[in-house]
């Protein structure tokens, strides 16, 4: 693998020599200095590689740090799910499981990114992400590409990517503060320091949070706290004018109360059951500028390590009733080169070995026979960007898969963005496709099945993006559309005993994972912002239909369950001259259906929030919000327990 990544790296030197005299390319790291700071209009996730937005023609949100800030958010997922294209579910209060669907698709059809690291879990089921234990803590930015985006992210980008980039310092000293307290014995605290000079950049960050919460189960006598604790760090360190090293570092711990089935009932209601979560991410990068900065390299080696446990102390023998530990290692080589002026080419080789390790002790069988499993895939990808025509800005690329187990996967995406009336029209039109790797626990575990495919989908959309009253305006539509097939699916034996992938090792099986489902969806994605004297506007809507496609299925045609069809968020905020804010907020989560028959309805929220900030100086500012004024109880979830009416007061610095 390491000839192969240095050998694509000399042969593209050797033809750089016959190409004119380009730009330099862009920087092939969805996470340097260089990204995280982009200016306004800038976008990294979709390319991976900065972009001008006008010549992207994915649909992308970006939130950068004045927005997390004036949002208040802790919780990041509670961000998102403000954003167009994303719904959100959680069961129960703060640390609750919590799944984020891209225009519909299964929540672990989204890839999640940090620090230019795969974070998803691969001992999850699906090998999804739960977005329990991400707080925006030391984040600076989060773009949100929506649409399949496999050809350059691969595996698991069938809905969508979220990229996270944790803070970079750009003066010789940064410092920040944030302490916070709220309702539901709610703290939050959280504090950075850094730098940059020459030829280094530094940072620092960690950050505290507990609340009481809300009981798990809906009704429940006692409330299920969850306490989260973080640490992240980079150093960067330019060697000479052409050589940098990036080490990157994110570690959590997060502890969750939940509810449970206790005897003799066996039903859903208020237990002392909780679990652990304990995640570190680690990255390591070499890069390496040639040619006048026309061909950029990279290099880097990243570990993810997330290690599950629940636990009940009212267990006899051993509190712990499930450990999950994933392990991920990756080697890749990224490089982008200016073939001209207005050409680049962004190209890849990488390598994923992932591992995972199961166990269910119980008072019976305290200790079970773990279940372990693992597998590589390799991957190598490349896409062209440039102007076809004046404004007119074409994208194409190729990516080939291969995976140990159920073999290799070709894939493909084009892309259009025009930019017409000096740039204050754009029409974008995007067709990609999406792949999503059988995950270890549906190859392998006792439920596995090594014949399975990889789920495929072909997405495309089309939008178009104005600018109105000189800038003070931008408004955007965009209609996507989604057909998955492969889709994995669990598979019940009860009412198949016969079927022959029921009976393993002369024993009849609970069930197995196959691939017999199939989803479409299509929808509206609206959005606008607006600057009208002392007010600042912003608002979205989304139309999301989403339905089981599977050829033979009872359900098929119903909506697909927690995606909402309507949904939408307005926020209006007054700035005052000396600096204060405040700023009302709507956010509407239409009717949706908890299960795939439809029998169990999810009814509709309308959520007000009133936020306001005050600068006492430079360094201090004051803010202060009520979430849910009209305490809102209605779940995302089933049988869970959802917040009410919150207020909270804190106080930020920054030096």
């Amino acid at each position: 693998m390491k000839s192969i990544l240095f050998s694509t790296a000399a042969v593209l030197g050797v033809l750089s020599a016959t190409v004119a005299a380009a730009q330099p390319a862009a920087a092939p790291d969805v996470a340097g200095a260089e990204s995280s700071n982009a200016v306004r209009g800038v976008i990294v996730t979709a390319n991976r590689a900065p972009a001008a937005a006008a010549e992207v023609a994915q649909a992308v949100t970006v939130i950068d740090r004045a927005q997390i800030e004036a949002s208040q958010a802790i919780l990041l997922p509670d961000l998102l799910g403000r954003t167009a294209g994303v719904t959100l579910s959680r069961n129960g209060g703060p640390g609750g499981v919590t799944a984020l669907r891209i225009r519909g698709a299964e929540s672990d059809q989204t890839l999640v990114v940090i620090d230019g690291v795969r974070l998803n879990d691969v001992a999850q089921p699906g090998a999804g992400y739960n977005f329990a234990n991400l707080l925006t803590g030391d984040v600076a930015r989060v773009e949100v590409l929506r649409g399949a985006q496999s050809t350059l992210w691969g595996s698991q980008a069938i809905g969508g990517v979220v990229n996270v980039i944790t803070t970079v310092p750009t003066a010789p000293f940064q410092a920040s503060l944030d302490v916070e307290g709220g309702d539901n014995a709610t703290a939050y605290v959280r504090g950075g320091v850094g730098g940059a000079s020459e030829r280094l950049v530094w940072r620092l960050g960690a950050g505290y949070y507990t609340t009481d919460g809300v009981s798990a189960v809906a009704g429940g006598a006692e409330d299920d706290g969850f306490q989260h604790t973080s640490a992240n760090g980079r150093l960067g360190v330019k060697i000479t004018d052409n050589l940098s090293l990036d080490l990157r570092g994110v570690y959590s711990y997060g502890r969750a109360q939940v509810d449970g089935y206790p005897a003799p009932a066996y039903s859903f209601a208020d237990t002392a059951e909780y679990g652990v979560t304990e995640e570190l991410v680690g990255y390591v990068g070499l890069n390496l500028a040639l040619l006048d900065e026309r061909l950029r390299n990279r290099l880097a080696y990243s570990r993810t390590r997330t290690d599950r446990q629940s636990l009940n102390p009212a267990q006899a023998v051993t509190d712990v009733t499930f450990d999950a530990l994933s392990e991920v290692d990756r080697w890749e080589y990224q490089g982008s080169f200016a073939l001209t002026p207005a050409w680049q080419a962004v190209f890849g080789l990488e390598r994923e070995e992932a591992a995972m390790r199961t166990l269910s002790p119980s008072a019976f069988n305290p200790n079970p026979p773990a279940q372990a499993a693992s597998a590589d895939l390799d991957s190598a990808y490349l896409q062209l960007q440039g102007p076809l025509l004046a404004g007119l800005t074409v994208t194409a690329g190729v990516r080939r898969d291969e995976h140990d187990t159920f073999g290799g996967q070709t894939l493909g995406q084009g892309a259009l963005a025009w930019s017409l009336n000096g740039g204050d029209t754009v029409l974008r039109a995007s067709l990609g496709q999406g792949f999503k790797a059988p995950s270890l626990y549906q190859l392998y575990s006792e439920y596995g099945n090594l014949a399975l495919d990889p789920e495929e989908a072909d997405a495309w959309d089309l939008g178009v993006e104005q600018s109105l009253a000189g800038g003070l305006a931008l408004v955007s539509a965009t209609w996507f559309q989604r057909k998955t097939t492969n889709q994995i699916d669990y598979v019940s034996c009860f009412s198949a005993p016969a079927d022959p992938l029921c009976r393993v090792g002369g024993s009849t099986r609970f069930g197995y994972y196959s691939n017999t489902a199939r989803t479409e969806a299509h929808g509206v994605e609206l959005t606008g912002q607006a600057k009208v004297g002392p007010f600042d506007l912003a608002a979205n809507y989304t139309w999301t239909d989403a339905t089981n496609e599977s050829a033979g299925s009872a359900n098929r045609g119903n909506q697909l369950a927690r995606r909402p069809e309507h949904q939408g968020y307005m926020s209006l905020t007054h700035v005052w001259t000396a600096g204060p804010t405040a700023t009302l907020a709507v956010r509407y989560i239409g009717e949706a259906f908890d299960d795939a028959a439809n029998l169990n309805r999810l009814e509709p929220r309308a959520l007000l929030d009133l936020r306001a900030a005050w600068p006492l100086s430079d360094t201090f500012e004051v803010y202060g919000r009520v979430e849910n004024v009209f305490d809102d109880r209605a779940p995302s979830t089933r049988g869970y327990g959802e917040l009410g009416r919150f207020g909270a007061l804190g106080l930020r610095a920054r030096f």
